[in-house]
């Protein structure tokens, strides 16, 4: 089945004044934000660059490869820059934000395309641990600092450039475009088109009832793979159209994963049992912990990981790493403690999840 890059070859030659964007496009555009563009790109807005010349000037870097997630986003960015639809479009204000004493990873990028409109994309969690402890922190903070950099992102945008907007963001980038638009004044929510949140995280209950949510509502695309992982945390109110993979389990969060036919994500009826069992097992692990209790796990699971010299995922596995982690481990009975505590809580969980999976059928 064919994946974005097909529909790059195929659709290609078609600019976006001769055919507006799709679902495809902003699939694309969210799987873009993960590129680090430099140079141009990040300069004065009011000299945008073509994405081809963005794309060449980051070929021109001694060594590209260190600088991606992996050899698709190399690809993707080779076939926009070299294609008719994306290469002619403009890029700019980009903007990398990562501070490790304040959790925080950050990243956007706007596309102002040939028909007018405006496409603003937030990056996802990098590979970073700062990215990870920064999505953790979701289940006990009223606002993550992504959210609060990607609101006031989504307003200086909108101060510089004029048109309609198309907002999107794959994994934590679209949970916080859906969070810029919704908590963004009128005068900007107004001028957006729509929000594509592609296989990201919830909200808190509450946040649900919140007004500026409730509005962007009709216009909120949400999308996840049929066993998704990342997509079945927290609590949304809007519905949600599931996506084919031609993976399984959690590389199903690969947007290179999902399939495509002609201009559209190939659809399918229902989530699997797994990531319905996930998605209860995690809402009842969480609604058995107070807030304080999940500030403590959290901290305490990223102070175990980082242990040794741990600074992107990757490092986890090293042995230097694992061994300086069960060091860690056996040398606190405090961490060891919560941890079991943690862990019991989440089979617990888990146990109660499949009562209510059995009570549905």
């Amino acid at each position: 089945m064919a994946s974005m890059l097909d529909y790059i070859a195929w659709r290609g030659d078609l600019s976006f004044s001769l055919a507006g964007p799709n679902e495809v496009d902003a699939l694309i555009f969210s799987t873009l934000s993960y590129i680090p563009f430099q140079g141009s790109a990040e300069r004065n807005p009011e000299k945008p660059i073509l994405l081809r010349q963005a794309a060449r000037e980051f070929f021109d870097h001694p060594d590209p490869e260190g600088y991606v997630r992996s050899q698709n986003d190399l690809e993707l960015l080779k076939a926009a820059g070299e294609s008719e639809r994306f290469g002619r479009i403009y890029i700019t204000e980009y903007r990398q934000i990562f501070i490790k004493e304040r959790d925080t990873q950050f990243a956007a990028v706007t596309f102002l395309l040939d028909d007018g409109s405006i496409f603003v994309s937030f990056r996802g969690t990098d590979n970073t641990l700062v990215g990870w402890k920064e999505d953790f922190s979701m289940c006990f903070r009223r606002e993550i600092p992504s959210q609060k950099l990607a609101k006031q992102y989504l307003q200086d945008v909108l101060m510089d450039h004029s048109g309609p907007v198309r907002v999107s963001g794959h994994s934590k980038g679209g949970n916080v475009a859906v969070y810029a638009v919704s908590q963004s004044v009128p005068v900007i929510r107004e001028r957006i088109l729509e929000v594509y949140n592609q296989d990201g995280p919830g909200f808190s209950e509450a946040f649900l009832d919140d007004p500026g949510y409730r509005q962007i509502l009709p216009i909120l695309h949400t999308q996840v793979p049929q066993s998704s992982v990342i997509g079945m945390i927290l609590n949304r109110a809007e519905p949600i159209a599931i996506v084919k993979s031609n993976q399984s389990g959690i590389m199903q969060h690969d947007p290179f994963s999902w399939e495509v036919q002609g201009k559209s994500l190939v659809s399918v009826e229902s989530l699997s049992g797994n990531s319905i069992f996930l998605q209860l097992t995690i809402k009842n692990w969480l609604l058995g912990m107070d807030m304080e209790t999940r500030v403590r796990m959290v901290n305490m699971l990223f102070d175990l990981l980082t242990s040794g010299d741990v600074e992107v995922t990757g490092d986890l596995f090293q042995p230097k790493n694992l061994v300086a982690c069960v060091s860690r481990l056996r040398s606190s009975e405090t961490i060891r403690k919560y941890l079991t505590e943690d862990l019991t809580g989440l089979f617990h969980a888990a146990k109660k999840a499949r009562l209510q999976m059995g009570n549905r059928e």
